[in-house]
């Protein structure tokens, strides 16, 4: 019963030959399960791999095509990459660059102390940004934003640096434009200003000593300028005489115009009386002569401006700052056109004192120049008196003569032969004695003469040579005026100077008050109507005769002369107001 039990279960049991076929069966289900396993961890790695390597050339391509230069450096600073961009920032290619430090556009713009910082501070592991010059290959200087970034590894160590520029240049020199820009409208606007307040100094000012201290302080005031001196016209190598100062006390002004005048002429305010331009100066050379007695009392620039009126100088205006560049923003001819309102100030106010005050400076010249057609038109005999003046149209200028022994035609060969001159109309005439009426166009002296101030009371010539008598205001300085006209006329000469009470109304003073109320058409319509016996009876000269010598039609003739007789009548017969 039991043996056959055993066989019976061994009979149901599989056979130790079966074992083989077994274990491989389960050798190969395993190997194919961990090959499984093997394959998608291949593929999992792989794309893992081509993922990053994806990034890292997309990074890659970032860095190259980014518009900052990027380069970077083991710890001993040595380049280990550069991008594309660090040929546009420094003009090195990256093969030039390559195995070199950063030295290598290196400028001297920097203390040794700033790199010093700068490297103390990316060692320690810290980032350092700020901005730097650097030099281009080519020598030009670039302005770049820097920063600079260790790379550490675990334990703090660092393994490289990565720097970052980017050139900001083109910006700065935009930003430094814009601020200068904005520096020079403030420059200009306290400019401005000032000449603002100085035309209204010049419109108040009663008299040329008020004008020229109103000047003067307001520059000084300025927190442009540091002073203001006005000084005498300078002639020649006579020395700077002051008129007004502001800004500078007594000791100062006396030692620094003292060293001027021992320049010899060779300074800004003598150079601008010489030239009668406007002559800006600044210490830009501190050698050059002229700038040591400035430069010893911490001036470093100056404006010297003539003062002008027509051919007269008044003077020239010194300007003077600190600051070197002070004036380089203005225009020569803002100051140009400062100098000639101000001329032309002191000679309104100089003509009214000399209007308003009982005295009078009368002065006579003597002048043989052939230039002066009087001289010339007499130099062979015949004399000539002026009996009366008048602006005439545009910039001409209408004189009336009483001529004696030159007969007519000689006169008018005379300005034929000299189209320069102008024009001549005979207005009467007789056997001796004859009127004539000019339109010169060339100077008469009786407009340069006015320029500086005079009055021309009378003019005589005989034989070829002319006296001239001339009123000027009792401060007016006779020397300037005699040496600005020998600049036209060399051979004037001053024979007689007296200082005299204005005499009492003349026919002519009388004719001028009724001036004022006539055009200058007008009056020379009256006055050319008066002389050529118009208001005779019977009448010498029609309306049209006259007319046609004055260049106008009859109808205007008459409509000027009507309207002048009304208003002389007005200032005779009412209150002496024209109506």
């Amino acid at each position: 019963m039991a043996t056959r039990q055993i066989l019976s279960y061994q009979a149901g049991t599989p056979g130790i030959d079966e074992l083989p076929g077994l274990l491989v069966s389960v050798l190969a289900v395993l190997t194919v399960y961990y090959l499984s396993e093997y394959v998608e961890q291949e593929t999992k790695i792989k794309n893992t791999i081509r993922s990053t390597n994806e990034r890292l050339g997309t990074f890659e391509k970032a860095i190259e095509h980014a518009g900052h230069m990027i380069f970077i450096t083991d710890p001993d600073g040595t380049i280990t990459y550069a991008n594309r961009a660090v040929e546009s920032v420094t003009g090195y290619s990256r093969g030039e660059v390559m195995g070199r430090d950063p030295s290598l556009w290196k400028s001297n713009y920097h203390e040794e102390s700033f790199y010093a910082a700068m490297w103390d501070t990316i060692k320690d592991g810290s980032i350092w940004e700020g901005q730097i010059v650097n030099e281009r290959k080519s020598g030009e200087q670039v302005w770049v934003d820097m920063t600079i970034a260790p790379i550490v590894n675990e334990d703090g160590t660092v393994e490289k640096y990565v720097a970052v520029d980017t050139d900001v240049t083109d910006r700065l020199e935009r930003k430094e434009q814009i601020t200068q820009q904005k520096n020079r409208l403030q420059t200009l606007n306290r400019t401005n200003e000032v000449l603002r307040d100085i035309n209204r100094e010049l419109v108040e000012a009663d008299s040329r000593d008020a004008m020229e201290a109103a000047i003067v302080e307001q520059f000084a005031d300025s927190p442009q300028y540091a002073f203001a001196c006005l000084s005498d016209q300078a002639v020649g190598t006579e020395v700077i005489r002051p008129r007004a100062t502001a800004g500078l006390d007594e000791n100062d002004l006396d030692e620094l115009i003292g060293a001027i005048n021992e320049l010899e002429g060779k300074d800004p305010l003598r150079t601008a009386a010489r030239t009668g331009t406007v002559h800006i100066s600044s210490c830009e050379d501190p050698e050059a002569d002229w700038c040591k007695p400035w430069l010893e009392r911490g001036y470093k620039a100056t404006a010297a401006i003539p003062l002008t009126y027509g051919d007269r100088q008044y003077g020239v205006l010194c300007i003077g700052t600190d600051k070197i560049g002070a004036f380089k923003d203005i225009e020569t001819a803002v100051f140009a056109e400062l100098g000639e309102t101000i001329g032309y100030a002191i000679n309104a106010v100089e003509s009214k004192e000399a209007l308003l005050t009982d005295s009078v400076t009368e002065i006579e010249f003597e002048v043989t120049e052939s230039d002066y057609f009087p001289v010339e038109l007499t130099a062979d005999g015949g004399s000539m008196e002026l009996t009366w003046m008048t602006p005439g149209p545009g910039e001409t200028l209408v004189q009336h003569f009483t001529i004696r022994d030159i007969d007519s035609a000689r006169i008018e060969d005379f300005v034929d032969e000299r189209p320069e001159l102008g024009t001549v109309n005979i207005i009467t005439t007789d056997k001796r004695e004859l009127h004539a009426r000019f339109e010169l166009q060339k100077s008469s002296l009786a407009r340069p003469i006015g320029e500086y101030g005079g009055d021309l009371r009378h003019i005589e010539a005989s034989d070829g040579r002319a006296r001239l008598t001339v009123h000027l205001s009792p401060n007016a300085n006779v020397r300037t005026v005699v040496e600005g006209l020998q600049t036209d006329y060399p051979s004037i000469e001053l024979r007689a100077r007296r200082e005299t009470e204005r005499p009492a109304p003349t026919t002519e003073e009388i004719r001028t008050a009724i001036q004022e109320s006539l055009t200058d058409r007008q009056q020379e319509v009256l006055h050319t109507a008066y002389i050529a016996g118009f208001f005779d009876w019977p009448r010498e000269n029609s309306g049209e005769e006259i007319a046609e010598t004055m260049a106008i039609s009859q109808s205007t003739f008459l409509q000027h002369l009507r309207t002048a007789q009304k208003k002389v009548f007005s200032v005779l017969l009412d209150d002496g107001s024209p109506s």
